[in-house]
């Protein structure tokens, strides 16, 4: 994979999948059922994290503040879905950053799954057999839903934001907290890798509940290049003896 040369980078930046939430429960209570939809009364932006993923971010928190002071993000961005505010909110309030400062960005939402919102894998073969076979043909990557988003239609969107991070953020310390298709495509732009190599990532296992994806500047090496620190790190939460929780977000099929 080809290395970012630009140096017009934050020193550090952390992209982290929210923890588990109310919607995930339902998704695996849905599949063990062998049931066609996720049970759930919430919409997807206000789907609030489970018992389980309070502990999972105050284990993030703790990990964050675990870091010497100046090593620990400055700038916090989340997602505008509950999920991940209320984890972002655990690290800010342990770190001392008043909620208030939080950038809330609608480009950072969860992927659009359209019509086939709250259905199991299950159930879009029964209900939407046209598609599911559709999905097939054009392959996760390209596949766009009816009233939903393909991959590239998220990258697209992070596209901006990886130019606000350039613009805006030169040598702070970035933590962006959002959603497990969102931790995949910032890592499809900056390891500039295509589409095989990161459904293949994709393939390998779902991104864990709070898990760190890491990135860093060397500023002291003239050929310093923005680059991949860790992928997935499920540490910190095990450290904490917290469970590792990585169910793909809902619904199972289309992520």
């Amino acid at each position: 994979m080809a290395r970012l040369r630009h140096s017009d980078w934050p020193d550090r930046l952390w992209i982290v999948r929210h923890g588990q939430s109310a919607g995930n429960v339902a998704r695996d209570a849905a599949e063990l059922a062998q049931t066609h939809l996720i049970d759930i009364d919430t919409r997807d932006a206000d789907t609030p994290l489970s018992d389980l993923g309070h502990r999972q971010s105050e284990a993030l928190a703790a990990w964050f503040a675990d870091l010497p002071p100046d090593r620990r993000p400055n700038v916090l961005l989340t997602s505008p879905f509950v999920r991940a505010q209320q984890t972002v909110h655990a690290v800010a309030d342990t770190l001392d950053i008043d909620r208030s400062e939080i950038g809330v960005d609608e480009r950072l939402r969860e992927k659009e799954f359209g019509v086939l919102d709250r259905y199991t894998v299950s159930g879009i073969k029964a209900s939407f057999p046209e598609l599911a076979a559709q999905r097939a043909s054009v392959g996760k990557f390209y596949f766009r839903p009816p009233g939903g988003e393909s991959w590239c239609d998220v990258i697209l969107r992070l596209r901006s934001v990886t130019e606000v991070l350039r613009r805006d953020h030169v040598g702070d310390r970035v933590l962006i907290v959002a959603h497990q298709v969102i931790v995949n495509c910032f890592r499809y732009l900056l390891e500039c890798m295509d589409e095989s190599q990161i459904l293949d990532i994709d393939r390998e296992a779902d991104v864990p509940n709070c898990s760190i994806t890491e990135y860093a500047l060397d500023r002291g090496d003239p050929d310093g290049r923005f680059e991949l620190q860790v992928a997935n790190l499920a540490l910190p939460l095990e450290a904490e003896g917290t469970p590792v929780t990585a169910a793909a977000d809902r619904p199972a099929g289309p992520r």
